[in-house]
């Protein structure tokens, strides 16, 4: 099986990508740091890494380096909240195989990822008889619409929707407690590299994020009738069969 080292200091991204590569048939290992990161590394040799810039003791780029320049041929995708072109560019220089900027489709990542991996393999291997253990996929189901969080995968009236990581933990927050008022503070900390959002206010980021779900679930997205706002307080998730 492929081994996938995440290196990512987010303890939300972390149960994010373990989630959505673990549904892939990979098997994860977590560093929450770049020393972390190197010695994970060091002791076992990834099938690819995928690797945030900000990082605590080192720095994202000078770990691609080090990877790179242990094996050249170590598919490396950096994942990241920073969207300037010359951070790209350095990074693509130091041998990075893919730059995917946050937020983004967890399909499109797991897709980048196995694609990075079977260009680096010299024998591609043929995947039709390897043995995949089951997996327990975990859903919520309201109205037309069905969220499969494991798999990473949002449905509406049976016609796929395109979600991005944040909009999907917003969701299963919601999902663990429904009935219950969040603060916008509470929600802010779910969002996927929330870390990167500190110098806007969680009023800002949470009200755009349920916004967007609003207008991606919701029948009349102007009269919501299951992500509902308090004023005041935050938003809570009302299932249909709540009254």
């Amino acid at each position: 099986m492929d081994v996938v080292l995440v290196v990512e200091d987010s303890k939300s991204m972390q149960r994010i990508l373990r989630r959505l590569f673990e549904s892939g048939g990979l098997e994860v290992r977590i560093a929450s740091n770049g020393i972390a990161g190197l010695e994970s590394y060091q002791q076992q040799r990834p099938s690819a890494v995928v690797l945030d810039l900000k990082l605590p003791d080192l720095p994202g780029t000078e770990l691609c380096r080090a990877f790179k320049a242990d094996k050249a041929s170590l598919p490396i995708v950096v994942v990241s909240a920073i969207t300037d072109v010359i951070d790209k560019v350095l990074l693509l220089e130091l041998g990075a195989d893919d730059y995917v900027t946050k937020p983004f489709s967890p399909k499109e990542l797991l897709a980048r990822v196995r694609r990075a991996i079977r260009r680096c393999e010299p024998n591609p291997r043929d995947f039709t008889n390897v043995a995949m253990k089951p997996i327990q996929h975990e859903f919520l189901t309201f109205g037309d619409v069905q969220i499969d969080f494991t798999g990473m995968e949002a449905t509406r009236a049976g016609k796929p929707l395109a979600l991005v990581l944040p909009e999907f933990e917003l969701l299963k927050v919601f999902s663990g407690s429904p009935g219950r008022v969040f603060s916008r503070e509470e929600l802010l900390n779910a969002v996927c590299g929330y870390k990167h959002y500190q110098d806007y206010p969680a009023t800002r980021v949470v009200d755009n994020y349920i916004l967007r779900i609003r207008q991606k679930l919701e029948p009349d997205p102007a009269r919501p009738r299951y992500f509902l706002t308090m004023r005041g307080v935050g938003y809570k998730f009302k299932s249909s069969c709540q009254r």
